[in-house]
């Protein structure tokens, strides 16, 4: 690795950024807490907070209710509920966050999908009268399929069951073990009240009991890594740039997001699926040469060969270059309202290719009560995750999940109307713990 490499890595290591998603089921508290945890970190501008307070009073409310400061649409509003993915953005002193609240209603199972895809850590809450339960364990399944490093149990509205530590401890215990035999590599268990503030940013005077940290304290210091260069390197192509100008009559580059790793000039690069090869020549970033970029930088690659390159090939180092296959074994999360049968044609979307497929077969089902495996279940319908696998109509460079969230995942499609079917995780199972991916793999989006 260069100089200059280390000195840009170390430049964005030290700037810290955590992505982290909330997860669980209706009327938990998701929103709640997310109001409550940039309420307390004043991370809410006053305006916003004074549209809240009259929001609430005009619902028959005396407490400003904090769950409207990311139930932004009017269906959310007026049913109490989270439907959509709601992104927000805050800092404190110690770290920058991006946060996905998402919705706690199995039939929204998909958009905790979406928010959970770029996450580094998760929020799980749990109603401390419910305990442990279905749409929990899904939660706690699609965050393990997802390699999400780190989990976090909120056991919320502590202040129903009188702060009592029997329960909290009974909740966390069950649940580490289910996550555990899931392959989730860290859970941390938290007892809070988001109504009513405790744990959440500061500690509970209620729960002496309890030594570790706030729910802020945590996401503050949770270790997140920004290895630029550990991934495998992966160029998805989104568009070829050939002006033809009498300026630039020559000009030929290849523009795209880095998925994956760094690029250099003077490196050898293998397109794929042709397998042909060449060498980086130049690197346009923002209009300006480089000499090195690196993932999620969006570029433009020159090449030193005329070689046919298109919308949808992925460029490799040639000493990395994964395998190109037409059969895909992957763990799916099925999504929409229609089933997937085996035999059924399908579009798959991986990276920015889109190519033709069918579904040769489902060999399980997942048992979310006991993670057992149904087996040959014959189609998925909504909420299911099965393993699948499919035959494409072109080779795909794939990788696994394991490696890179970006170049490991994919969509099914519905050819007829475009809906999204499924999200896949090539090569995933709960046969063996999760491993990090890359900090900086993209996920989905639907």
């Amino acid at each position: 690795m260069t100089s200059t490499t280390e000195q840009l890595a170390a430049q964005v290591s030290a700037t810290t950024l955590l992505r982290f998603a909330t997860a669980g089921s209706v009327d938990d508290g998701k929103s709640t807490l997310v109001g409550r945890l940039l309420h307390d970190s004043k991370s809410v501008l006053a305006d916003q907070l004074e549209a809240v307070e009259h929001a609430s009073r005009s619902r028959g409310q005396e407490a400003p209710d904090l769950a409207l400061l990311t139930d932004g649409l009017r269906a959310e509003r007026e049913q109490g509920i989270t439907i959509d993915v709601a992104y927000r953005y805050f800092a404190t002193p110690r770290r920058r966050f991006i946060l996905a609240d998402t919705p706690g209603h199995v039939q929204y199972t998909r958009n905790m999908v979406t928010g959970a895809s770029t996450a580094e850590l998760t929020v799980i809450l749990v109603d401390a009268r419910n305990g442990v339960v279905e749409q929990t364990r899904r939660h706690a399944a699609i965050a393990a399929l997802l390699r999400v490093p780190h989990v976090v149990l909120a056991v919320n509205k502590m202040d129903l069951v009188d702060y009592a530590e029997g329960v909290f401890g009974s909740i966390a215990e069950e649940f580490t073990a289910y996550a555990t035999e899931l392959g989730v590599p860290e859970v941390t268990a938290i007892p809070i009240s988001a109504l009513a503030g405790d744990n959440v940013v500061e500690p509970s005077a209620r729960m002496d009991w309890y030594a570790g940290p706030t729910v802020l304290e945590h996401l503050e210091t949770v270790p997140v890594s920004h290895d630029l260069t550990g991934c495998h390197a992966r160029f998805p192509v989104q568009y070829v740039i050939r002006p033809q100008s009498a300026e630039h009559p020559d000009y030929r580059g290849y523009a795209g997001q880095i998925a994956a790793g760094a690029f250099r000039v003077g490196e050898e690069v293998t397109v794929l699926p042709s397998g042909r090869t060449t060498t980086v020549s130049g690197i346009d970033l923002l209009g300006e040469a480089v000499d090195v970029a690196w993932t999620p930088q969006s570029v433009t690659l020159l090449l030193a060969d005329d070689i046919d390159v298109s919308r949808g090939d992925v460029i490799v180092p040639s000493a990395d270059a994964p395998a190109t296959t037409q059969d895909v074994e992957a763990t799916v999360c099925h999504v929409a309202d229609q089933p997937l049968a085996v035999g059924q044609r399908v579009l798959l979307k991986h990276t920015t290719r889109t190519v033709k497929a069918i579904v040769k077969d489902i060999p399980s089902r997942l048992t979310l009560d006991d993670l057992s495996q149904h087996p040959a279940p014959g189609s998925l319908v909504a909420n299911d995750i099965g393993r699948v696998t499919v035959r494409t109509a072109e080779p795909l460079p794939m990788d696994s999940y394991a490696h890179s969230r970006r170049t490991g995942s994919f969509l099914l499609i519905d050819p007829a109307d475009g809906t999204t079917l499924a999200a896949g995780m090539a090569g995933e199972s709960f046969a063996a713990p999760a491993e990090a991916p890359g900090a900086d793999d993209e996920g989905w989006d639907f």
